[in-house]
């Protein structure tokens, strides 16, 4: 009987928990100020400091164990011919009630901070196409300069030398960088880690993610090496607070440009001038064919190789899994949904602005 009223009020308790979460959308200063400055940091810090030490990723044994249960429940279900149903969709209910809990407390609420351009004092204003392109320019510029410096020569590939392990270390030189200018990128405690599930992954098109129960940052292992430093710093600016994709991909851009190492340089760059470009098809394709022309023969090759990675894993599945992840994302105040991606050259285009001005 207890157990009964025990999923009764945590079951009552979802319902309230997600009329609050719609009447908090819409005030991302007090989120800011009591959640990402306040409370986050320390939950943050809190799970870094407690699973960051542990090889492994303890988030994916916690999703193999939910996958685990939930098909086992459902056996059980048909077994026992759905006998007290009602009782157990109470208990699935006041389940969902403390994950959610969870998730919105451990991470999630950072989906409803202010946006990173008013944090670091970017005025609003749309972008033009002259800019648009002087920002690719000057990308493609960079990411021929350091792939020259890597490879001594315009039309070989990039080979980087270092292992996962190694490139989660150095990825945190990078941040250690970034936040001497800029304090709100501090990342202490932990590092990233290899996901248990990067085939899984490879086959569902992602390179990585947060888990959010467990402030984990996961990376898939099996992603061509080039862009391993950025997918790495993507997921650590989830860690550190910033839910937002196109803003976990700024902060990426700009921890790996900080980064002394070149590997982590060519990364940044490549990130930028894949966005940068494909913006620039949308807009002016004469002006896209123009510079893409301009880019060294070893990083075509290596944009290449690249989609073929991802090729060789395409599967039925993987646009279910992406719709999904599409309807999650606009769930979360990410009305473009995957495309928010994309969105980091509005935030690319403001640093440069901002940098140049200065």
């Amino acid at each position: 009987m207890k157990l009964q009223k025990r999923n009764l009020y945590l079951s009552i308790f979802l319902v309230i928990q997600i009329l609050l979460m719609r009447w908090i959308e819409h005030y991302p200063s007090f989120v800011e100020t009591y959640y990402s400055n306040a409370i986050y940091p320390y939950v943050s810090s809190f799970l870094r400091i407690v699973l960051g030490w542990i090889p492994f990723s303890i988030g994916d044994l916690l999703i193999f164990f939910f996958v685990f249960y939930s098909i086992r429940f459902v056996f059980l279900l048909f077994k026992n011919r759905f006998k007290n149903i009602l009782h157990k969709v109470l208990g699935v209910t006041a389940f969902f009630s403390v994950l959610y809990f969870c998730f919105y407390f451990f991470w999630g609420l950072n989906y409803y901070r202010e946006p990173l351009s008013k944090n670091l004092g970017y005025e609003k204003s749309k972008y033009t196409t002259k800019e648009l392109v002087q920002l690719t320019e000057h990308l493609v510029t960079q990411l021929n300069t350091t792939h020259v410096i890597i490879t001594r020569s315009d039309t070989l590939l990039v080979e980087n030398p270092y292992t996962p392990k190694q490139m989660y270390l150095l990825a945190k030189d990078g941040y250690n960088q970034l936040s001497k200018k800029l304090p709100q990128f501090t990342y202490e405690y932990g590092r990233a880690k290899s996901s248990l599930m990067s085939l899984l992954q490879s086959y569902n098109g992602t390179s990585g993610y947060l888990n959010p129960l467990t402030g984990e940052a996961q990376v898939n292992r099996l992603i061509p090496k080039t862009s391993f430093p950025t997918t790495t710093c993507h997921e650590m600016a989830h860690q550190i607070g910033f839910a937002a994709e196109n803003e976990a991909n700024f902060v990426a851009f700009l921890a790996s440009i900080h980064n002394e190492d070149i590997y982590f340089q060519y990364a940044a760059y490549r990130m930028g001038v894949q966005y940068a470009i494909f913006e620039l098809y949308k807009r002016d394709p004469e002006q896209y064919k123009k510079l893409f022309k301009t880019l060294n023969k070893g990083i075509v090759k290596d944009f290449r190789a690249s989609t073929a990675f991802w090729e060789s894993y395409e599967n039925p599945f993987e646009p279910i899994v992406k719709k999904g992840y599409n309807a999650y994302l606009k769930s979360n105040k990410q009305e473009k949904g995957v495309d928010s991606y994309n969105y980091v050259v509005d935030l690319l285009i403001h640093y440069y602005r901002n940098t140049y001005r200065n």
